[in-house]
């Protein structure tokens, strides 16, 4: 597992230094308008609820744009990645935009050791995250970690159906594996999500899937009780090249041909028991 972090790890330092030069991100807007939110904090808005005052943690937290939104709500945030670059940009990110957010550099399944224990009100994890992870088992215990008794998880996740699912073939057809498997998805891809400047040049990455019973399942063993599930027919990316149609007004991507068949994406909130 070592050696598939450093080659993600490899991977998503250099998408960070793309990401944070993207206009997709949105730098520019978030700086320049106090009231700007990233399209996935958009998304997630009317489910968060008000989160005014609490102690959150955003775990896999990239190049901050979801922090700093979280944090333009009312949270007191923490964020953790395992990049360097990432967090960098995150920083730059939170100075210019006044946000008073702590950053740290860990690897997600180390965040209870560095950030400590029962500390937190609320766990978030944005979307795009578990698929990076090898165990969901694991990830949940440390969620469980991390929260206060009574205190929330907040994840939308990207759907296991889709990641199932060979984007490269016409139609779309589940290829890979909907459970979680023990050797990692390998990819070669030198394009990433947003648009950039260049192609990557650490292009391998690897993967895994993981299925919503799986999920649930995990989280139920380390004393979570789920309080909302949801599962949505779009994605904030165009995660199927010439098969999806962006909405704009939600920022929001989904299939072309008939969206309800696919489920594309997942929000789950769930909370520890006391």
């Amino acid at each position: 597992m070592t050696d598939s972090f450093a080659v993600n790890k490899a991977n998503w330092d250099e998408r960070a230094v793309l990401h944070a030069a993207s206009p997709d991100y949105s730098f520019a807007a978030l700086a320049a308008d106090p009231a700007h939110l990233s399209g996935v904090v958009r998304f997630d808005r009317p489910r968060l609820g008000d989160i005014a005052g609490l102690r959150a943690v955003h775990l896999q937290c990239h190049i901050g744009t979801d922090t700093v939104s979280l944090s333009r709500l009312g949270a007191s945030m923490t964020g953790l990645d395992f990049s360097g670059p990432a967090l960098t940009a995150a920083r730059r990110l939170a100075s210019a935009t006044g946000a008073d957010i702590d950053f740290h550099k860990a690897n997600v399944y180390d965040a209870v050791e560095v950030l400590g224990a029962g500390r937190f009100d609320l766990v978030y994890t944005g979307i795009g995250a578990l698929c990076w992870l090898p165990s969901v088992a694991r990830w949940a215990s440390v969620v469980a970690g991390l929260l206060r008794p009574g205190g929330r998880l907040f994840i939308r996740e990207g759907h296991p159906m889709l990641w199932a699912l060979d984007e490269t073939a016409d139609p779309a057809w589940p290829r890979y594996s909907y459970f979680e498997h023990a050797e990692p998805l390998v990819s070669d891809e030198p394009e990433t999500y947003v648009a950039v400047d260049r192609p990557l040049e650490n292009s391998i990455s690897h993967s895994w899937n993981h299925s919503l019973g799986e999920t649930i399942t995990a989280l139920l063993d380390n004393g979570l009780a789920l309080t909302g599930f949801t599962e949505h027919d779009s994605v904030p990316w165009n995660a199927i090249p010439g098969q999806m149609t962006q909405d704009e007004a939600a920022d929001e991507w989904r299939m072309t041909d008939t969206p309800s068949r696919v489920a594309a994406s997942y929000t789950l909130q769930a909370v520890k028991g006391g």
